[in-house]
């Protein structure tokens, strides 16, 4: 399985955000997004979910399931933890597993997370690193070949920074693909790094190799 992009360009409003980006990203391997804020970090990993339209160029997951799209073979962790407060821990992960297309989420999830002992309680009650904890428990209640990380380390201490690090490795480690937009290390070593434009006349994207 290999996700790929060739001369993949983004519009948003009547704003170019980048265009003639290349980029490839095969089993096992991750890649991180860098670059300053408005680059397109987030639009770039919001078009591969689907959820920005591909203005130019072509995008593909390679060697995988034909006959679904690459959305329904991708799991996308935004900015926001999009959850229910009146709905407890377990039943926020419920949804999202029913939502997923699974009738139950794998029963090792919260656990994997640290929040198996607050299973019962309601999600309003959650701290902003639990809430993105629980949102993170998503990426494991369902299993999804692609991850879409979008500052995935926001709000989380550096126990939980750890913890979910050594969940990327153990996803990488059994074939999934990571694609994850950041400002700073999250515990990948040995990821590419694609780096949007920083100025006007910068190349739009630069696939720099593997970080240090």
């Amino acid at each position: 399985m290999r996700l790929e992009s060739s001369g993949l360009a983004c519009v948003r409003g009547s704003r170019e955000v980048f265009t003639g980006l290349d980029f490839s990203v095969g089993r096992g391997e991750a890649l991180l997004i860098t670059g300053r804020n408005g680059a397109g970090k987030s639009s770039l990993l919001r078009m591969i979910a689907g959820l920005v339209r591909i203005a130019g160029g072509r995008l593909a997951l390679n060697d995988a399931d034909a006959d679904k799209t690459i959305p329904e073979q991708a799991h996308y962790l935004g900015h926001l933890d999009a959850l229910k407060p009146s709905l407890t821990v377990s039943e926020n992960l419920g949804f999202w597993a029913r939502y997923l297309g699974e009738t139950a989420p794998s029963p090792t999830a919260l656990a994997s997370v640290g929040l198996a002992a607050l299973a019962d309680l309601p999600a309003a009650y959650l701290s902003a690193g639990q809430r993105r904890r629980l949102s993170i428990a998503r990426l494991l209640a369902v299993k999804r070949p692609l991850w879409l990380l979008d500052e995935p380390t926001s709000t989380l201490d550096r126990e939980a920074q750890d913890t979910l690090a050594g969940l990327m490795r153990h996803h990488l480690a059994g074939g999934g693909l990571i694609v994850a937009a950041t400002h700073g290390p999250i515990g990948l070593e040995g990821a590419k790094e694609l780096r949007l434009g920083d100025a006007p006349g910068d190349a739009p994207g630069d696939v720099a190799g593997d970080l240090p």
